[in-house]
C-alpha cells in the first residue's frame, strides 16, 4: 500500500470516480478496451504526479502506447508522434532522474523535492513554445494531418510541460492546465467530425484538467512545506 500513503480522501474519492465514469463508458457507450485501458492508466499517472509520487511513470508507460495507438486511428499524428518517440521514452529518464532527488523528509508521503521557475527561466519557455507551435504546426499540415494547429499547441506544450516535469518545476501544472484545454477540444473535434466511440478520451481529458489544477495547488503547498522542514 506504499503507493497510496497518506491519501486524502479527495484524492482516493476523486481516482475511485473517474475509474467507475470510464467502466461505466465502456459498456453505455461501447467504448473501446484500449480506450479504457488508456484512460485509466493515465488518470493513475496524473494523480500520482500530483502527489509528487516516482510510481507515476510506470502507469505513464502502459498510457503512452495505449493513447498512440488510438490517435494514429484518428489520424492525429502529432499527438502519435508526442506520445510514441517522446513521452514513452521520457517515462524511463523520468524515474531515473525523480529517484536521484528524493526528498529526506517525507512531506505527506511525497517522494521528490521541488523546484520553481523563475521570471527568466518563464520567458525562455514561453518564446521557445510559440516558436516550436508554428513551425510543427506546418509541419503537420505538410503531413496531412487533421486539426494541425491544436495539435501543434498540445504537442509543443506537452514536451514543455514534461520537461518541466522532469526537473520537478511546479510551473509544469500551468502548462498541463493548458494542454489539457486544448485536447478536450482536440478531441471533441475528431469525434466530431470522423465518428468513433472513444468517448473516454474526453473523459480522460476532462479528469486530467481537474487534476493538473489540484497539482498545481498541491505541489506550491508541498514547495512551501519541503522549504520549512529543510529550514
Amino acid at each position: 500500500m506504499g503507493i497510496l500513503k497518506n491519501w486524502t480522501r479527495f484524492e482516493i474519492g476523486w481516482l475511485f470516480t473517474l475509474t467507475l465514469i470510464n467502466i461505466y463508458l465502456f459498456f453505455a457507450w461501447s467504448d473501446s478496451l484500449l480506450g479504457l485501458i488508456s484512460s485509466i492508466s493515465g488518470m493513475l499517472c496524473v494523480v500520482l504526479v500530483a502527489k509528487g509520487k516516482i510510481a507515476n511513470y510506470y502507469f505513464g508507460i502502459v498510457q503512452t502506447l495505449t493513447y498512440a495507438y488510438i490517435a494514429y486511428g484518428y489520424g492525429l499524428y502529432g499527438e502519435v508522434m508526442l506520445n510514441a518517440l517522446f513521452y514513452f521514452p521520457v517515462q524511463f529518464i523520468g524515474i531515473y532522474m525523480w529517484k536521484k532527488n528524493k526528498t529526506e523528509h517525507g512531506v505527506k508521503g511525497e517522494d521528490v523535492i521541488i523546484n520553481s521557475l523563475t521570471k527568466k527561466g518563464w520567458f525562455y519557455t514561453v518564446l521557445s513554445i510559440l516558436i516550436l507551435t508554428i513551425g510543427y504546426g506546418f509541419f503537420l499540415k505538410f503531413l496531412g494531418g487533421n486539426l494541425v494547429w491544436t495539435d501543434s499547441a498540445t504537442n509543443v506544450l506537452s514536451i514543455a510541460a514534461q520537461i518541466l516535469m522532469l526537473k520537478r518545476y511546479t510551473e509544469q501544472w500551468l502548462l498541463w492546465i493548458s494542454v489539457n484545454v486544448l485536447s478536450i477540444f482536440l478531441w471533441l473535434g475528431a469525434l466530431i467530425s470522423q465518428g468513433g466511440n472513444d468517448f473516454s478520451m474526453l473523459v480522460m481529458w476532462s479528469a486530467f484538467l481537474v487534476n493538473s489544477i489540484y497539482g498545481y495547488v498541491n505541489w506550491r503547498k508541498l514547495s512551501i512545506k519541503q522549504v520549512q522542514e529543510a529550514a
